[in-house]
């Protein structure tokens, strides 16, 4: 008969508890530097003077630097809101404490009301039912007044009411009196594309829809319509309320911007070489051999790959760091490894460090570059690093 092992396992390994902290072994993680954060917000802050607040946008886990330790440095430098995606977004920052307002930037889907309203999150509304939503769940929760921001999808395409539907919305709002429409909001299109004609056709579309609330006694104390680039290049956007997001993690989101502000890349993506081997001319690297060797080769293997969140279309385009040398990425990128050519870099060893993102003393790789290898934006670099590569602080 079959003996059962598991009560000897679990004698000989004991269940570990949920308190206790995660292991961090393995010679993968990623860096972030809080003080470019909070340099990179107070930046944001200098660009659109006294004025004008900022809202510090800290959705998809702060585009992979970690939301509760970036919005904290952020509401430290001065941000006057944070911005998230979802209300489990928001949620999560109110549990570890941030008491800032926070504004739900997609809005609500499904029956999220009563969660938003009992995290005291702000939603961004466009419909009616929204606007039910949650003046069901303020009431619910015995509050008086609570503020809401009606967003206009002046060229988008994504969320937000159409102008001509803006009377429509207002019109419901009257039958809710315990909502205030605190903010006004937009989001522009082409701002990184330098798409002056569009960015205009689009302001004038939101100012038409504030003068229609204006004809009607309504005057929301926050006009918002600027993102990173906006904040950067059209301060004519610049309102009441800026919601800066990718340069606050010091990229610019276009080229030609990058001279605009001084902004500091706050994120570094390390590994370091596991195995090193010597092999001849003519030897295929890693799945599918897509490289072959064209000369004798030391190869560095590497413990991160494509569940990590380097893009497996970046095998044989991309560079790392090592010993301040770029070196290229061969064969295919695999889900827990890829390998190196390491032949030029002297001395090159088990241990040493690679960088994938970030700086080795002079020489530095952003993540735009390797959004460039896999012919994608860096914002999908940055929010693609996955969770079980640990963040680390400084």
């Amino acid at each position: 008969m079959t003996q059962l092992l598991r009560p000897a396992l679990a004698a000989a390994r004991p269940v570990p508890s949920l308190d206790e902290a995660p292991l961090h072994l393995r010679p993968t993680e990623v860096e972030v530097d809080l003080g470019a954060l909070a340099h990179n917000l107070k930046e944001a802050k200098r660009l659109v003077g006294p004025a004008v607040q900022v809202l510090a946008v800290v959705k998809a886990d702060a585009y992979g630097h970690g939301a509760v330790p970036a919005a904290r440095a952020f509401v430290g430098a001065g941000a006057a809101w944070l911005g998230v995606a979802i209300v489990e977004e928001g949620a999560e920052l109110r549990r570890a404490g941030l008491v800032a307002p926070i504004c739900v930037l997609s809005g609500l889907a499904g029956d999220e009301a009563a969660a938003l309203v009992e995290h005291r999150l702000t939603p961004m509304v466009y419909r009616p039912d929204q606007l039910a939503a949650v003046a069901r769940a303020v009431r619910a929760a015995g509050l008086v007044h609570y503020g809401v921001h009606l967003k206009v999808d002046t060229g988008m395409g994504r969320y937000g009411a159409l102008p001509e539907e803006v009377g429509a919305f207002l019109d419901a709002l009257r039958a809710h009196p315990a909502l205030e429409l605190e903010g006004l909001a937009t989001h522009f299109a082409l701002a990184d594309q330098g798409d002056d004609r569009s960015m205009a056709e689009q302001r004038a579309k939101f100012d038409a829809v504030a003068q229609s609330l204006s004809a009607r006694g309504l005057h929301p104390k926050l006009r918002h319509l600027a993102n990173s680039a906006s904040l950067l290049d059209h301060p004519e956007t610049h309102a009441d309320l800026v919601r800066p997001g990718l340069m606050l993690y010091g990229i610019a989101p276009a080229a030609r911007l990058k001279r605009l502000a001084d902004l500091k890349p706050a994120l570094t993506f390390r590994t370091h070489i596991t195995h090193l081997k010597e092999v001849p001319a003519g030897f295929p690297v890693s799945y599918g051999a897509t490289y072959v060797t064209t000369r004798p080769s030391r190869l560095a293997t590497l413990p991160v790959g494509y569940a990590d969140g380097l893009p497996r279309a970046v095998s044989n385009r991309a560079e790392m760091l090592v010993r301040e040398r770029r070196a290229p990425l061969v064969g295919r990128v695999c889900m827990d490894a890829c390998l190196l050519d390491v032949t030029h870099v002297a001395g090159a060893s088990i241990g040493d460090e690679v960088v994938l993102i970030g700086r080795q003393g002079a020489v530095a790789i952003g993540a735009d570059e390797l959004a460039t290898h896999a012919d994608t934006v860096s914002y999908e670099i940055l929010c693609g690093i996955g969770k079980r590569v640990p963040r680390v602080y400084r």
